[in-house]
């Protein structure tokens, strides 16, 4: 397993290079150059939303769901309209594997209008909608997703691979899972992904390991909500993704994140770690083909739903509380849960 600790990372200095001649010392010096430069990162993007006048928000999550309308695609997508309705929801987020089966062709792949545009069409969706990349899309052109074009046809969508959207009393962090998994690159099989701007891999794990940290303990928000397309816990087909509990989980503890929403599993599941961080790990995945009794053991203690079905989550946010509820294709309430923060004015 690839893992990338980027802290361990070495820091180069003056006095680790002793060498005679002249050429010796341009060639480290060139070399301590690039390695700054392969280390260093950029910001990741930053988009702002609006809270609602009372101070509020809410918001939809679906993943797992762009195959034509098919699968109940079309029942989960009118559903979420219906309660987007009654929400007066201020966007959408998806979970990635946004088009299957091997994301889109390009820019003009007629897969964008018939899994997303003329799908999602009840006015309450129409609303920005925040979008990671899943290993699906990673299956084909991975820039057309990300290209602006796709904006332009449909101005709801915006997907990048990483990014920040920052909503006053709440920080969102999309990070970019598919490059963490090692099977991807050390057995695909039949499988071809896009791996345009994520070679070298190391690179580009190293520098995201080192955003979101730095993003994470940037922020000054009530609340810290990460959202990628792989599972972290999850009792359901694809189960546990090792690589982002040794990688990604130790960042998310540290830096006290309430959330990890995420998708893959094609299930509507929420697990609580009982362990000190407190994290709720909600998978919503169930936007189209769902796998029936696909489900393993997990602790009863920390396992509060497993549903192996199609749907959809809701996140009704203020800045002292958050409501989270799971919602089947018929608009039943499967599950909720709800958090309190104990905000301390200052004295």
């Amino acid at each position: 397993m690839l893992v990338i600790n980027y802290k361990s990372f070495p820091i180069f200095s003056s006095s680790m290079v002793s060498v005679s001649t002249c050429s010796k010392t341009v060639h480290i010096y060139l070399l301590l150059i690039w390695l700054s430069s392969v280390t260093s990162s950029a910001e990741l993007q930053r988009f702002r939303q609006p809270v609602k006048p009372d101070g509020s928000l809410s918001f939809l999550v679906v993943g797992d769901w762009g195959r034509k309308g098919l699968f109940n695609q079309s029942k989960v997508s009118f559903q979420m309209g219906l309660l987007g309705q009654k929400l007066d929801i201020d966007f959408v987020i998806s979970t990635g594997d946004n088009f299957y089966e091997d994301g889109l062709t390009g820019v003009d792949d007629p897969a964008f209008t018939e899994s997303f545009t003329s799908i999602y069409t009840a006015p309450s969706l129409q609303k920005q909608w925040y979008n990671v990349l899943g290993n699906h899309d990673y299956r084909g052109d991975v820039e057309a997703q990300l290209s602006h074009i796709l904006r332009e046809k449909d101005k709801r969508w915006l997907c990048l691979r990483s990014f920040i959207l920052e909503a006053e009393f709440v920080e969102f962090f999309f990070v970019d899972t598919t490059p963490f998994v090692d099977k991807y690159f050390t057995d695909p099989g039949d499988d071809t992904y896009d791996w345009r701007g994520v070679y070298p891999r190391e690179e580009y794990l190293l520098n995201l390991l080192q955003d979101v940290d730095a993003a994470l303990k940037k922020s000054t928000a009530t609340w810290k909500i990460v959202v990628g397309h792989h599972t972290i816990q999850s009792a359901g087909h694809h189960g546990v993704t090792e690589e982002l509990v040794q990688q990604l989980v130790p960042i998310l503890e540290e830096n006290s994140v309430d959330m990890y929403i995420n998708g893959h599993d094609h299930c509507l599941e929420h697990i609580s770690d009982s362990s000190n961080s407190q994290i709720q790990y909600l998978t919503s995945g169930g936007g189209s083909k769902a796998w029936r009794g696909d489900v393993h053991w997990w602790d009863p203690e920390e396992l509060k739903l497993y549903y192996d079905g199609q749907g959809f989550m809701s996140l009704q946010m203020t800045r002292e509380e958050a409501h989270i509820a799971f919602y089947d294709i018929s608009g039943n309430i499967l599950h909720t849960w709800n958090i309190s923060k104990e905000l301390h004015s200052a004295t």
